[in-house]
C-alpha cells in the first residue's frame, strides 16, 4: 500500500544504517536548535503528525521530540538538500531544544583557542526529565 509520502521518501537518500541528519531551525527567526537523525518511519510520522520525531541511536527507537519533557517540535516546513542527505526542518519549538535546558544545543563556541559556553541553562534539566 503506498504512503502519500513516499514520493519524498524517494528523494532522501539515507545512509547504510537507514538514517539521515535532520537539522532543526526555529521556522520564524532561523536560529539552528539541533541536529539529530531520521530514519523513513520518523520522516513519515513527521510528515503525517507535523509533530517532529526523530530515530534514537542510542535508545533504538523512534523518539518524539518532547515526549518526555513536553518541549514539542511542531513542523512548519520539511526541506530536503540538494543530494537528498540532509534534512532542513523549519520548526516552532515549545521552550528549549537541547537536553541541558538550554534552548539550542549549539551553545557554545570556540573562542581564543578554547570553547566558551554562551548561552545560559534556562531550564533545570532534572525538572525536564523529571529526575530528582
Amino acid at each position: 500500500m503506498a504512503n502519500e509520502n513516499d514520493d519524498i521518501l524517494s528523494e532522501i537518500t539515507f545512509d547504510d544504517r537507514g538514517l539521515v541528519t535532520a537539522v532543526a531551525q526555529q521556522h520564524d527567526t532561523g536560529e539552528v536548535l539541533m541536529t539529530a537523525w531520521m530514519n523513513a518511519e520518523a520522516v513519515r510520522e513527521t510528515l503525517t503528525s507535523q509533530r517532529v520525531c526523530y530515530w534514537s541511536r542510542s535508545r533504538g527507537k523512534l523518539w518524539r521530540k518532547g515526549e518526555t519533557s513536553g518541549q514539542v517540535q511542531i513542523l512548519k516546513e520539511f526541506r530536503v538538500d540538494c543530494d537528498g542527505d540532509t534534512l532542513l526542518l523549519l520548526v516552532d519549538q515549545t521552550g528549549v531544544a537541547c537536553h541541558t535546558g538550554r534552548r539550542t544545543c549549539f551553545f557554545r563556541a570556540a573562542r581564543d583557542g578554547k570553547l566558551e559556553t554562551i548561552e545560559d541553562v534556562l531550564v533545570d534539566p532534572n525538572a525536564l526529565y523529571g529526575k530528582k
